[in-house]
């Protein structure tokens, strides 16, 4: 009796892993809004005792907490984005691309425990730091797995991306660039943190306030960076059509072997 038949690239409803995804990221902004909402408003007679009537500066008390809520609110947004902009790509998602999704998510669902974990604990001790090490690996982790979405519908091209952004396409590069970015800047802002510890706090916020900014310069980079490539290894040759050069190149699986 066969008990059970799985091939990874068996075709899988590329809708609905997209609803299902968009379920949980609404979800988990959803529970940081309701974190930051829950225990981070003062009180009406504190206020006026404690700081005078000034409701600016009791709400500069709960400063890290805000901070940590609209960093890890960012960090949501653009997780959402770069997995929004790669299956804008894919044509026809595979089982074992849905098995990765499916951890990619389990790591976005960590996010409000990050949140909570990184402005909990007394400044500059051991249990912050830790806890600010262990925000990076779970961003670090939902960001590798999209990365192995993508690696893994090069290996079946032809079937899952379009012509534009299979190996060598002209959105090949950016899209690499766009998937890289937050597992390399939460590797690089983990092993900060284990050199200058009494820091790791600021090193990880200025980490949160920098991607934004990075993802809005990625094109301008990896296009000046591709064109230097270009002009350094490779002479000149007449433009063709982009897609008929992108439909005659060997399917990534192929380079690979």
């Amino acid at each position: 009796m066969l008990l059970y038949s799985y091939h990874p690239s068996e075709p899988l409803s590329k809708e609905r892993v997209e609803a299902f995804t968009d379920g949980v990221y609404a979800i988990v902004a959803t529970l940081l809004i309701l974190d930051i909402c829950e225990g981070n408003v003062p009180d009406r007679n504190e206020v006026k005792e404690k700081y005078q009537g000034s409701l600016i500066a009791a709400l500069s008390e709960f400063g890290p907490e805000f901070l940590a809520y609209f960093g890890s609110f960012v960090t949501v947004g653009l997780l959402w984005f770069v997995h929004h902009s790669l299956f804008l790509h894919v044509t026809k998602a595979t089982r074992f691309m849905g098995l990765l999704n499916t951890f990619s998510l389990a790591c976005v669902g960590g996010l409000p425990l990050a949140y909570q974990l990184t402005h909990e604990f007394t400044k500059n001790s051991r249990n912050e730091l830790e806890a600010i090490q262990i925000s990076c690996v779970i961003i670090f982790f939902a960001g590798i797995f999209q990365l192995a979405i993508w690696v893994t519908a090069l290996f079946n091209e032809r079937e899952t991306l379009h012509p534009y952004v299979r190996y060598g396409g002209r959105e090949h590069a950016f899209m690499f660039a766009k998937l890289a970015l937050y597992p390399s800047v939460t590797l690089t802002t983990f092993f900060l943190t284990c050199i200058l510890s009494k820091f790791s706090a600021q090193i990880f916020h200025l980490m949160q306030i920098i991607v934004p900014f990075a993802f809005l310069a990625l094109r301008v980079l990896v296009s000046v960076a591709l064109s230097l490539l270009k002009l350094v290894f490779r002479p000149a040759k007449p433009m063709h059509n982009a897609l008929e050069e992108d439909e005659s190149r060997l399917p990534f699986n192929d380079v690979v072997s």
